[in-house]
């Protein structure tokens, strides 16, 4: 299966034991993947301005079921076009129960290379400051 889905540096870049960087294969590959991709805002790499999610854009927007889908079909659109190892099946922007200013992104994925279902929940902050 590291052939088709591959493999390379862990997310974020680390080393390992003996003194060389850790490698990341199979589904953490593709998990730390999908979470580059969300991780990083469009127009934020000078020599790929396209790479990332829009997700970043909805920064101190109202947490309302407009927002909710707006940021729902940014994420759908950036796997769909930056991870083709996978097919992305359902994207699900709720309020976390304890903050109404964070929204947890559920996503649903099935790896093409085996049908294996893998899912990921990306937490995304509406207002400044409340990560914790």
């Amino acid at each position: 299966m590291t052939g088709i889905i591959g493999q390379g540096w862990k997310f974020p870049v680390r080393v390992n034991g003996r003194g060389g960087l850790s490698w990341s294969a199979g589904d953490d590959s593709l998990r730390e993947a999908i979470w580059l991709i969300l991780a990083t805002p469009l127009r934020s790499r000078i020599m790929q301005p396209d790479f990332g999610c829009g997700v970043h854009d909805y920064l101190f927007a109202p947490n309302s079921a407009n927002t909710r889908a707006q940021i729902e079909g940014e994420v759908k659109r950036a796997l769909i076009r930056w991870e083709p190892r996978v097919d992305v099946l359902r994207v699900r922007a709720a309020t976390a129960s304890e903050d109404a200013g964070a929204l947890l992104i559920e996503i649903e994925t099935r790896v093409r290379t085996n049908n294996a279902a893998l899912n990921l929940v990306y937490p995304f902050y509406l207002s400044e400051g409340i990560a914790r």
